[in-house]
């Protein structure tokens, strides 16, 4: 079975046995008809050669987690803490292979405007050593490697990309970063985007809260009272594979009842969306993981 087969598969099989997040499947018809067919374009270097692109956007999706930790970094006014994180790696640039090799907690702190002791910076800088032990000697080159599926398959094997959690004795595969990794790539024309319309969702905590605040997601009151009084939700607990695989399963449904559109262009427009003020207005889940 494919990766995202088995991803949507898995996905499918907690949507029906979940008992703390729901589909309102009522909503689905009408929320697909107000979603756009096309993605918005993917954080990207403008005017840099093809080399340089590719390595920000796989360094860019290599640290794309720690919102359980994003409360308490050091950000700019008017910055989320991805934002931040992306701001900092568009500064400086990124690293070549070899020197992610050898690269610091010290100097990732300095690049992202961070405390070296910050337990994200310790995490980075062995998400990015580890990319650049495996990428090989040219960004470009991996990208330009396989589809985009091929690229999310690879990606999916290696030990810092790892994103599988267990549910009632199954192992759930989400594969959120090594996705969108292969999406990034794919809308940037720096992977061949076939089997772009088979990737998921790529899991995290903001989407699916904005299925929540709009009305496609139901939450039971225990979680959402938790979530709004800011308690971290542990990874790898079910209410958080709840979260994670039904608002998957649901985005799904979206693109089915839509006819038109993907996954990646849902979730792209859905996590863009939740920059707003309605959405910033209520709390999200926070769990401490890599996986997002």
């Amino acid at each position: 079975m494919a990766l995202t087969d088995e991803i949507k598969e898995k996905a499918a099989r907690v949507a029906r046995k979940a008992t703390r997040v729901r589909i309102d499947e009522d909503a689905i018809e009408a929320y697909a008809r107000a979603l756009p067919a096309e993605s918005p374009p993917a954080p990207d270097l403008a005017g840099a050669d093809d080399e340089t692109r590719a390595a920000f956007s796989l360094q860019l999706n290599a640290i794309n987690f720690g919102s359980g930790w994003f409360p308490t970094l050091n950000k700019p006014p008017g910055l989320s803490g991805f934002r931040t994180i992306e701001a900092g790696l568009r500064r400086h640039g990124p690293w070549t292979a070899n020197e992610l090799k050898v690269v610091t907690r010290k100097e990732l702190a300095a690049t992202f405007g961070q405390d070296p002791d910050h337990p994200l910076m310790a995490l980075f800088e062995r998400h990015l050593r580890d990319l650049g032990k495996r990428v090989g000697p040219s960004f470009a080159t991996f990208a330009r490697s396989g589809n985009a599926t091929d690229v999310a398959a690879e990606l999916a094997t290696w030990p810092t990309w790892y994103d599988i959690s267990p549910y009632h004795g199954a192992a759930i595969p989400f594969f959120k970063r090594a996705q969108i990794a292969a999406a990034d790539l794919a809308l940037s024309g720096l992977t061949d985007p076939k089997g772009l319309d088979e990737l998921t969702l790529f899991a995290d905590n903001l989407v699916p809260h904005v299925l929540r605040i709009d009305g496609v997601l139901r939450f039971d009151e225990q979680l959402v009272a938790r979530i709004d009084d800011g308690e971290l939700i542990e990874h790898d607990s079910p209410e958080e594979v709840e979260i994670r695989a039904v608002a998957l399963h649901a985005v799904e449904l979206l693109v089915q009842a839509h006819g038109a559109t993907t996954a990646t262009a849902v979730d792209n427009v859905l996590w863009l969306r939740g920059a707003g003020s309605e959405y910033k207005a209520h709390p999200r889940h926070r769990a401490r993981t890599t996986a997002y």
